[in-house]
């Protein structure tokens, strides 16, 4: 079976950091490109990055361009989300998906089904 399993998350102070892990088995990690979304208790869903196959494509939404860096390791199947300089309004579940292809879209979107699979989330929570 594919599976993703999301870990990292917790309770953070503004200006912390957090990093996110996602460990994958059942699939050939190395073909997908894999992507973050997180689901915000008042705002609901937002797609926050994306890396392609072999890493050499990386988006990310406005809201997290220049705090969060999305990374991969292909030996270990693994995605990370690295996020620094974390804000209230960066609380919510942070899911890892995995894409359709190797390479990126032009739009992503937060809805878990626009992707192929996802993991349980785990949950991030900014406050003083």
């Amino acid at each position: 079976d594919e599976q993703l399993v999301e870990s990292g998350g917790g309770l953070v102070q503004p200006g912390g950091s957090l990093r996110l892990s996602c460990t994958t088995s059942g699939f050939p990690f190395g073909s997908y490109a894999m992507s973050w979304v997180r689901q915000h208790p008042e705002t609901g869903p937002e797609w926050v990055s994306t890396i392609s196959s072999r890493s050499g494509v990386r988006m990310y939404a406005d809201s997290v361009k220049g705090r969060f860096t999305i990374s991969r390791d292909n030996t270990k199947s693994t995605l990370y989300l690295q996020m620094n300089s974390l804000k209230p309004e960066d609380t919510g579940v942070y899911f890892c998906a995995k894409d359709w292809n190797a390479g990126v879209r032009e739009v992503y979107s937060g809805q878990l089904t626009d992707y192929d699979i996802w993991g349980q989330g785990t949950r991030v929570t900014v406050s003083a």
